[in-house]
């Protein structure tokens, strides 16, 4: 009996020690945590783990790789000469994904189109492949986290409002709302939104700057400025009884004044789901009628095809196995124009209804274009021939994970990278890595010209004559706000430079320069602003990051 009673006791000590109470408070070490699950915090990772140093993900999400398996299959490579280390090696792992017969289920390899943008989707002299399905990407990082033994830890929540510790300019922990506490000797910020890097009280801005305060041209509010032809090219007008102001507004226009051309102001690119559709119709699910769905939120639309347009399909961008990344296009597209503002400061809670007004947007226009009787019959019956993919984002209706946040804080750091660096006006020193795509900013307002028509706003593409570099001082910020935080993705750079440096590949190449930053930092006990920089670059060079452009003198 006592030899029972014994046991018995034993057993109930093991089992309140593993509640989940207890649990929860655990407190994690690592030489390198960070936070974030997009694709530059698995790539950090990567680069801790390989460079021998001990490394924690603490992931928000459940699913790894952010818009790159979220939906993003259609890279947006620029300059795919100046992508290199692991995000090359990211790429490489997708080519030889579709080198195998069994990766093409619902279209032969050889009926494939192979178009890329600007670069053939598969490269076979580079052995990359650079369009690919988002479960084919979610995989790529899920082998990087288990061949390097990574621990990750999922659905894990920053607490922005007390769950950082920060000593002497170091931070020395954080918390998530599950109670579970983070120690490490350096920190990557790795989210779109740079939670952990506000909750370190380190400098950002949001919004668009002035031209004025870096002497820029294309920052600010660009009212009279039409780019990439998301804009309206004839006079529609906005009112509900045409020409008349009295019967009201249609939906989704602002009755705000836009403001004067290249003043700042608070406003930011506008948000978007990229859309994995098929056309096949064994691996087609058609577009439902949402709840709380509301025709009248597309009307404007209707009065932009009575106009003539007729481009629907045309960033319908092909992925393989018949199916589509499919983004913005055209004056009243997918982008919820104006619906944003707040998400970068905005609570859980409140990120979380932004999120689901995109989400219900964005599938009631998809249902909108496919069955509403005024939709022109020649869009509405090719609409129909459409769906989102049935193996795709199984666990969500078929829906992406993840919002393109194409624009949340920046950082304001010890270097601030601008449209002067990014257009080759002004010299960049220090090389972390390379960008190349154009100053590329969705619009941020759809406003009522003084005319009396409806105008979309914000829209930029200026294409930087070479590949441009960036600077290692642009992810560190100020040493007197903190010293061991590196910042990869909410890069310190102004509005315009921003809309280039912000595409996947860049985010990645970022985040392996961080990550080697980072465990340098460790190695000789320094602040991230101290480190050598010639020592980094012979380790990411070493780690085959391309620091300068082929041609550059």
């Amino acid at each position: 009996m006592r030899f029972l009673f014994l046991n018995f006791f034993l057993i109930s000590f093991l089992l309140v020690l593993t509640t989940p109470a207890l649990q929860a408070k655990k407190v994690y070490r690592a030489d390198v945590v960070i936070y974030g699950g997009t694709s530059a915090a698995v790539i950090a990772a990567v680069e801790v783990a390989r460079s021998g140093k001990s490394v924690i993900m603490v992931s928000p999400d459940v699913h790894l790789g952010g818009l790159s398996s979220g939906g993003l299959g259609f890279t947006d490579t620029g300059d795919k000469s100046v992508i290199g280390g692991l995000a090359r090696e990211f790429y490489h792992r997708i080519y030889i994904h579709y080198q195998k017969q069994k990766a093409w289920k619902w279209q032969k390899k050889s009926d494939y189109g192979n178009r890329g943008q600007g670069t053939p989707a598969m490269d076979g002299d580079e052995r990359t492949m650079w369009i690919f399905e988002p479960h084919v990407a979610e995989q790529v990082f899920e082998d990087f986290i288990s061949e390097n033994h990574i621990r990750v830890l999922r659905d894990e929540w920053l607490d922005r409002e007390s769950g950082l510790v920060k000593k002497d300019a170091r931070i020395q922990s954080f918390k998530t709302l599950s109670g579970k506490t983070f120690e490490g000797k350096m920190f990557i910020d790795a989210t779109y939104e740079g939670d952990l890097m506000a909750a370190a009280a380190v400098s950002y801005h949001v919004g668009r700057e002035a031209n004025s305060v870096y002497g820029e041209e294309w920052n600010g509010v660009q009212v009279g400025t039409l780019h990439h032809h998301h804009w309206f090219n004839t006079a529609i007008s906005p009112y509900r009884i045409p020409g008349d102001p009295s019967s009201g507004v249609l939906p989704r226009i602002s009755v705000e004044p836009p403001g004067n051309k290249g003043e700042g102001d608070h406003r930011i690119q506008a948000y978007c789901f990229r859309m994995c559709l098929s056309n096949h119709p064994e691996n087609r699910v058609s577009f439902s009628k949402p709840q709380g769905y509301d025709a009248d939120q597309y009307a404007l639309l209707l009065r932009v095809f009575d106009a003539g347009w007729r481009e629907t399909f045309n960033k319908f961008d092909p992925v393989p196995n018949r199916k589509t990344d499919s983004n913005n296009h055209g004056p009243f597209s997918t982008d919820n124009i104006g619906m944003n503002y707040d998400y970068p400061e905005a609570s859980y809670e409140r990120r979380r209804s932004i999120v689901a007004e995109h989400e219900q947007y964005q599938r009631g226009l998809m249902y909108f274009l496919a069955n509403d009787e005024r939709v022109p019959r020649e869009v509405r019956r090719e609409m129909q021939q459409w769906g989102l993919a049935r193996d795709e984002f199984i666990d969500n209706d078929h829906w992406p994970r993840q919002l393109y946040i194409r624009e949340a804080r920046r950082m304001v750091g010890l270097e601030v990278m601008t449209e002067h660096e990014v257009l080759g006006a002004r010299e960049v020193n220090n090389s972390i890595g390379m960008g190349s795509y154009a100053l590329d900013s969705h619009n941020v307002q759809r406003y009522i010209t003084p005319e009396g028509y409806v105008q979309n706003e914000g829209d930029i593409g200026v294409k930087p004559k070479t590949p441009y570099r960036i600077s290692y001082g642009a992810i560190v910020p100020k040493k007197q706000e903190c010293e061991n935080l590196l910042v990869p993705v909410c890069v310190s750079s102004s509005h315009t430079a921003f809309g280039s440096i912000r595409m996947e590949p860049v985010f990645m190449i970022l985040a392996q320069s961080a990550a080697a930053a980072a465990v340098l930092a460790i190695t000789n006990k320094q602040a991230v602003q101290e480190i050598d920089y010639p020592a980094l670059r012979r380790s990411l060079e070493q780690g085959g990051q391309r620091l300068e452009w082929i041609l550059d003198n």
